[in-house]
């Protein structure tokens, strides 16, 4: 189902914008079982994944009620994020790298640079990463 093969030490798919999203996320939804799901990916990430891009449904889409048998309801405003995220990163779909190298480079390129509000300013989540620090932030 998915581009990047999980058989591989804890390599797990990941699409580009959610390194943006996992920067702010504060428990907040598109449901309980979304949120909780993001909080259990968050966690799993920072012990030590590694991570693929991919601009197609993820590990953290598998739980939002947008994800319609593995199309996002709003496939083409992501798509157009997880490229922006990739062009700004110099990064490549189908590229695999540890996580904290990913949002190293995200936090970089994107977050320190005000370049988030660029990217994804239109989404509904928006208000809450202008009033949150990122967590990727040293």
């Amino acid at each position: 189902m998915y581009q990047c093969s999980k058989k591989e030490r804890q390599t797990y798919p990941i699409r580009p914008h959610h390194g943006m999203c996992l920067a702010f996320f504060i428990g907040n939804g598109y449901s309980t079982g979304f949120t909780a799901h993001m909080q259990e990916m968050l966690e799993l990430f920072t012990k030590g994944a590694d991570v693929c891009l991919t601009v197609k449904t993820d590990e953290i889409c598998s739980a939002c009620p947008n994800n319609s048998q593995g199309i996002c309801e709003a496939a083409e405003k992501v798509k157009r994020y997880d490229n922006a995220v990739l062009a700004e990163c110099g990064l490549k779909e189908g590229q695999k790298l540890a996580f904290p190298e990913f949002t190293e480079v995200v936090q970089k390129k994107i977050i320190e640079t005000g370049k988030r509000t660029k990217i994804c300013g239109d989404c509904q989540w928006n208000r809450i990463c202008q009033e949150q620090p990122s967590r990727w932030s040293k």
